[in-house]
């Protein structure tokens, strides 16, 4: 399995209503220094509707500000959708939405 197919991997294993942190995906990846890479990985989905990249936020809760696949507020629209909640700052909740991996 290539690093690519690791990321996404874990990535499908992320909850409805859950989101984790790009720097969380590299290290159940296998590195914990792939953060990067998994912001490249997400960017090149081929499988948007399997591979919920949308899950995926930076380490404050903050949502990619030109999502790939929709444009802006697109990824908050999709978290929304799934039950995601968001501070008044618009980051998401990270101490009730954060995946643990469990």
């Amino acid at each position: 399995m290539n690093t690519f197919e690791k990321i996404y991997e874990v990535v499908k294993r992320i909850p409805k209503g859950r989101v984790a942190t790009y720097g969380q995906v590299a290290a159940f990846a296998g590195n914990p220094r792939w953060s990067q890479i998994v912001g490249y990985a997400l960017h090149v989905n081929p499988d948007t509707s399997s591979i919920p990249c949308h899950r995926v936020v930076n380490r404050f809760g903050q949502t990619a500000k030109a999502f790939a696949f929709g444009g802006e507020d697109a990824q908050r629209k999709l978290l929304e959708a799934e039950g995601v909640g968001f501070t008044s700052d618009g980051r998401v909740d990270m101490e009730k939405h954060l995946w643990k991996g469990e």
